[in-house]
């Protein structure tokens, strides 16, 4: 059954509204958008829809209790919570250098978790 759905492009700064034709996760026709990454956009929106996560991990013996984290790439959507009970469970040993992979593919996902700053020793 089609359906239609309403998406705002944000893949690049002109930011279109699209109206995206759709049977499921099978696209059938994108109107609005002003450029190819608008349809590229909206594929990708309907059949695989995935988000970048940024949140903190406890650390131990931290200058501060917590250090930001993200993932390096973007998770399936519907993951995003999972990801984040993940996380929850986390407690790194500082000092934590940033850049490094906090978790190696987490999830399964394929996708690993970088530790966005330093994290020195308390003093």
């Amino acid at each position: 059954m089609e359906e239609v759905t309403k998406l705002i492009c944000i893949s690049c700064p002109q930011g279109c509204s699209l109206e995206v034709t759709h049977d499921g996760s099978t696209l059938i026709k994108v109107d609005g958008e002003s450029c190819k990454k608008g349809v590229d956009y909206a594929e990708r929106e309907i059949s695989d829809p995935r988000r970048m996560v940024a949140t903190t991990v406890r650390v131990k013996n931290g200058f501060h209790p917590l250090v930001p984290v993200y993932t390096f790439t973007p998770v399936p959507k519907v993951r995003i919570q999972d990801v984040l009970k993940e996380l929850r469970k986390v407690e790194l040993q500082a000092p934590v250098k940033g850049g490094s992979v906090v978790v190696e593919n987490i999830l399964g996902t394929g996708v690993n978790v970088i530790a966005s700053r330093d994290m020195p020793v308390a003093k």
